[in-house]
């Protein structure tokens, strides 16, 4: 990601705007806006493995499921947020919004060695601001450990790693092996 300088504040409304006919994706975090990176082909094979998935076990259900072209939208006093995770399910009927989630259940970052920090720090901090938020889960290109943060009497962590681990997303009711996430890498 490309760092912004102070000159580079804008608005949330000329954000919204620019997004619309940009080519690049941007996450807007209180008027300073950053270029996303591009991903690998182990991060879209993960994250459609966990797509596919999640997709299956909602079916039929009031959850739906957002991968890496919906933002997340939130504030943190008053400075708003947007950004894109891999992967956002939201069961909340409020979110109406073509664009973006409000109200996120679950959400999953694919991390590489380049964005790791910023997943497990600056958005570990920012995400779990959200009220809605149950679950935040971090899964590294690389197949090592798994990170999974829960909201239950403030946030706990689980660590998953060896072969027969499994991923449980206890806000869906929902389990997979790690394996099956790692499928195809």
């Amino acid at each position: 990601m490309q760092t912004a300088t102070q000159n580079d504040f804008i608005t949330t409304e000329d954000y919204l705007a620019s997004e619309e006919s940009s080519d690049v994706r941007h996450e807007y975090l209180g008027g300073m806006v950053y270029a996303m990176a591009g991903a690998s082909r182990d991060h879209n094979i993960i994250a459609l493995n966990l797509a596919v998935f999640l997709r299956q076990h909602l079916q039929g259900g009031p959850c739906k499921i957002h991968m890496s072209d919906i933002r997340v939208n939130f504030k943190i006093r008053d400075d708003e947020y947007y950004y894109y995770p891999d992967i956002v399910v939201t069961c909340d009927k409020r979110d109406t919004h073509p664009r973006f989630v409000r109200h996120p259940n679950l959400i999953i970052e694919v991390s590489s060695p380049s964005t790791e920090r910023i997943d497990r720090r600056e958005k570990f901090l920012a995400y779990t601001t959200i009220d809605s938020l149950d679950e935040y889960v971090l899964v590294p290109q690389t197949g090592s450990e798994i990170t999974v943060f829960r909201r239950a009497n403030g946030w706990r962590v689980e660590k998953l790693s060896g072969e027969n681990a499994e991923l449980t997303l206890t806000s869906l009711q929902a389990a997979l092996p790690r394996a099956a996430v790692y499928e195809g890498i």
